[in-house]
């Protein structure tokens, strides 16, 4: 089974729910990973998903490592790029580290609709 990882910074949370709960269609049949609170989020709308850890706490980290693995096969995540956040090394490492080992990441939901859609067409 494939696996998408989803990430979202604070403010985009909601957004990243609603995106989900909007396109259950597209995502069914992948298995969820998430960082904490994202999962949380997503777990309490009714989806099964693995938590990792919180983001600043390393769930990037570990999403990164999952990239770096091959164990992963796609990331949403929702960045707030109007807001500081401390562990913005962590995030700029984990997309580097998609644009090395050739993962697909997307960044907004239009792209996010795409990116699975682009994937339901070559399964």
């Amino acid at each position: 089974m494939k696996k998408i990882a989803l990430i979202s910074h604070d403010g985009k949370k909601a957004e990243m729910v609603s995106f989900i709960l909007q396109n259950k269609s597209l995502v069914n049949g992948y298995e969820l990973y998430a960082t904490g609170t994202t999962g949380k989020h997503i777990e309490n709308a009714g989806f099964e998903v693995h938590k990792l850890l919180s983001g600043p706490l390393g769930g990037d980290a570990q999403i990164a490592t999952m990239v770096a693995e091959k164990n992963i096969d796609m990331i949403i995540f929702f960045r707030d790029p109007l807001d500081k956040h401390p562990h913005e090394p962590d995030v700029q490492m984990l997309m580097r580290l998609c644009d090395v080992h050739n993962i697909p990441l997307s960044t907004n939901p239009a792209s996010a609709v795409l990116l699975l859609k682009g994937a339901k067409v070559q399964d």
